[in-house]
């Protein structure tokens, strides 16, 4: 019996869960569905649902419970001008 994990290098999140404003520095909480593995500590993508960058964010922590990953990332890099990724 194994754990179903995904690996992301990326971190892409739906309207409701997306920040207000970005804002360099600032701290914010997601949670996605399922356990998913992210890189700690270095710039991550920040995408929106139509797979624009929007910035880089770096995860400070990231915690498993009941089948939801939990990450608690802060903004690194904000673009000026979103960038298409896929």
């Amino acid at each position: 019996m194994g754990m179903p994990c995904q690996v992301n290098s990326i971190v892409k999140l739906k309207p409701s869960e997306f920040p207000m404003s970005l804002t360099q520095d600032s701290v914010h909480t997601a949670q996605k569905s399922g356990y998913r593995i992210y890189p700690i500590e270095v710039p991550l993508q920040l995408v929106d649902e139509q797979w624009q960058a929007q910035g880089e964010v770096i995860i400070q922590r990231l915690t498993w419970e009941n089948q939801t990953t939990t990450i608690v990332y802060r903004i690194h890099r904000c673009y000026a001008v979103p960038l298409a990724v896929k």
